[in-house]
């Protein structure tokens, strides 16, 4: 087992953590933001010196994917169908939707200027999680990755897709997403690792146990 299959385990549970919250938000209208947190804190990070500082850091990363984790062990192991279908959807999605944006350079670099914009902000809120922090980050979502040819298809509950901040909180969440996407292809992972390499992937999960 390699550090970079530690380092695609992260991304790989942060991708996992993104469709899931996405799925129960859909769903139900309501995001742990124990979890939501370091997902959006991590679309406003530019340069890091490792895969866990973009995730709250050596002693944080672990607890702060958690659900990501599970989730990703199940889909990866034998318990693939207690998954949520809709979570597993969101992920391959995911995945997808950001290998379509690696071939959009311009694309690409009006994202990068977009979160230094959105960056700046920060300061003037208590929390990145402030409904015009989110605001930003969905529309940054809306300007760029909702005008590729391929979208992300959200299902759920219409009385809560409908309301202007659970919209926002999904594309927000699906912005953190396509980053931790990019994370995973950037460290080396691709879609196919996640048939033929399962168990070298599992054996990095349960060694960050």
């Amino acid at each position: 087992m390699s550090n970079r299959e530690k380092e695609q385990t992260i991304a790989l549970s942060a991708v996992f953590q993104a469709a899931e919250l996405v799925a129960n938000l859909a769903k139900t209208g309501q995001v742990d933001k124990t979890y939501l947190q370091p997902l959006i804190d991590s679309v406003l990070i530019l340069n890091a010196d490792g895969t866990e500082d973009i995730y709250g850091g050596q002693w944080d990363c672990q607890s702060n994917l958690a659900i990501g984790r599970q989730i990703t062990r199940k889909a990866l192991g034998k318990d693939r169908n207690s998954v949520n279908p809709n979570t597993l959807r969101y992920a391959l999605s995911l995945i997808h939707l950001e290998s379509k944006l690696s071939k959009y350079p311009d694309m690409l670099s009006q994202i990068g200027q977009q979160i230094t914009q959105i960056a700046a902000k920060k300061e003037h809120y208590d929390s990145v999680l402030h409904e015009n922090m989110m605001a930003s980050i969905s529309g940054m979502y809306q300007d760029t990755l909702s005008t590729l040819p391929f979208r992300i298809q959200v299902h759920g509950d219409s009385r809560f897709l409908q309301q202007a901040h659970v919209a926002n909180q999904v594309r927000a969440i699906l912005m953190a997403g396509v980053r931790a996407a990019m994370l995973w292809r950037q460290l080396g992972g691709k879609r196919w690792h996640l048939i033929f390499k399962r168990k070298a992937l599992l054996n990095a999960l349960e060694s960050r146990s």
